[in-house]
């Protein structure tokens, strides 16, 4: 049987949390949470998970660019997702890889498209 896959989710947003938990649960993932970026990078160093979803904007302006680069120093393997109602436009203006970044996920999340990045990382 096929390991499970961790994915860490960011965001100060219950809703969203909710929603990705939801959606990977029922696809067989193992969803944990986190409300800021200093309680992220907390959860991602203690359980290291095989994907990590994050917000930009959080408790402050630029809190998920900075969580994304923490998490990478710490360990450069996991694969760090943007999610953000933004994300079309940070992603037009700036070089989300530079911040830590493998791609991002317009808010609100589609089910189907992130169903469709998770397994196209994970499998």
């Amino acid at each position: 049987m096929a390991e499970t896959k961790i994915v860490l989710v960011i965001d100060d947003d219950p809703d969203i949390i909710e929603t990705v938990n939801t959606v990977l649960t029922r696809e067989g993932y193992v969803v944990i949470s986190a409300t800021s970026g200093s309680q992220g990078f907390e959860v991602a160093h203690r359980t290291n998970p095989d994907l990590v979803l994050c917000d930009m904007i959080m408790e402050e302006m630029d809190s998920g660019a900075q969580t994304a680069q923490k998490i990478k120093r710490y360990n450069s393997d996991i694969p760090i997702y943007l999610i953000s109602s933004m994300a079309d436009e940070i992603a037009a203006t700036t070089q989300i890889r530079e911040f830590g970044f493998i791609g991002f996920i317009q808010k609100p999340i589609e089910p189907a498209r992130l169903v469709s990045i998770v397994q196209s990382i994970l499998h």
